[in-house]
């Protein structure tokens, strides 16, 4: 972290006042990578996962409607800061694709939008109304669910041209472009009850099926590449090792996901197939879990062993976020399991969330600080 000297401030002063590493307030923008949209999608999954738990704790509710409106206001004010970045820095802007670690974030601004549009409808109608929040929500979810399909073919083909998929450059951070579609489908499943019968509600089940369906198959060509990396190195920057908590993303998303639908399902089907998907979902989420518990403990093994492994313990970064959404897609699949009357969920289910607020402490605390209170995060090291 650099400190300034302002030159007309005394040093007092310089070294308490917000943003003290920024020359001008314009360099606030300068370092808006699409990384950035991870504390958004931090913030809302606090909001969806707590109103989701199987069990309801006095003013949990309350509590989770203003954690939807923070991450609201972090959407705004990033998406606003995104677009300036593009008009006043447009050359750091254009490398951010051709990144090999940066441009799979952007996946992650998609999905931004998708958690804030389906905390809307689940618990923003609190604040807003059910009318406005579905207005909000759906916008939300089109706009998440545009910006996700594009990112999802794009930035791999960005990624395969720029000759960054190999071997020993796997990292979990790959699946952030192909995710998305399974937070749509998720809200998909939210949308349904309040889209219009017929067509246009059968074509919403299944385009959401369909989502669902990419995002599972192009996980599956992801995952054994990350596994492989880490089974034979070379081994992780530091840095870089919160990330392997987003592989719990597409796993935690997809029962989700799977339940969601599955539960929607007899709105736009027949009985008989509705039974049919609701059984499939069950099964799925059942299977899923053990690879949910498995990679959880492999994710905190390797958090641990880097955290106490130095004497620096794990540096900040904004992988830290990583702590946060993936660990939440769980909690709300456990949920979701749990409204199928399989024992043990409800457990679960409020272990994974506990495990989600504390991450989401870790990751505000260790951003806060960098973010405001310095500014350093917020501008571009490529500044003279």
């Amino acid at each position: 972290m650099h400190t300034r000297s302002t030159g007309s401030v005394s040093p007092g002063p310089a070294r308490n006042r917000l943003l003290r590493d920024l020359r001008t307030p314009q360099e606030a923008v300068s370092n808006l990578t699409p990384n950035w949209f991870a504390c958004v999608m931090g913030t809302g999954i606090v909001a969806n996962a707590a109103v989701s738990l199987p069990m309801q704790i006095p003013g949990l509710r309350t509590t989770a409607a203003a954690v939807w409106i923070l991450a609201a206001i972090l959407l705004a004010l990033l998406t606003v800061g995104t677009a300036a970045h593009w008009i006043r820095y447009p050359e750091f802007a254009r490398r951010h694709h051709r990144d090999p670690v940066i441009g799979n974030f952007y996946g992650a601004m998609a999905m931004a939008f998708l958690t804030v549009g389906i905390g809307a409808v689940l618990v923003g109608r609190d604040v807003l109304g059910l009318p406005a929040a579905l207005t909000l929500g759906a916008a939300l979810w089109v706009t998440g669910t545009a910006l996700g399909l594009f990112f999802a073919l794009f930035i791999p083909v960005m990624m395969i041209r720029g000759g960054h998929y190999r071997a020993d450059a796997a990292f979990a951070g790959w699946l952030m472009p192909v995710v998305s579609p399974m937070v749509t489908a998720a809200g998909g499943a939210v949308l349904m009850p309040y889209t219009p019968e017929g067509a246009t509600r059968s074509a919403l089940l299944w385009f959401s099926y369909g989502c669902f369906a990419f995002t599972l198959f192009a996980a599956l060509r992801v995952l054994p590449a990350v596994i492989l990396r880490l089974l034979r190195g070379p081994a992780w920057a530091p840095a870089m090792m919160p990330t392997a908590w987003i592989v719990l993303g597409p796993l935690g998303q997809s029962i989700t996901a799977a339940n969601g639908l599955g539960s929607a399902a007899h709105l736009a089907v027949s009985p008989d197939l509705a039974a049919v998907l609701q059984r499939a979902a069950a099964g799925f989420g059942t299977i899923v879990t053990v690879a949910v518990l498995l990679w959880t403990a492999i994710a905190l093994t390797l958090t641990a062993r880097t955290a106490l492994g130095s004497t620096d313990g794990l540096p900040y970064a904004l992988t830290w976020w990583s702590f946060t959404f993936p660990i939440g897609t769980c909690a709300t699949g456990f949920s979701a399991m749990d409204a199928t009357g399989a024992t043990g969920y409800a457990a679960l289910a409020l272990a994974y969330f506990l495990g989600l607020s504390a991450g989401w402490i870790v990751a505000t605390r260790g951003t806060l600080p960098r973010a405001l209170a310095s500014g350093g995060l917020l501008r571009h090291p490529d500044l003279a």
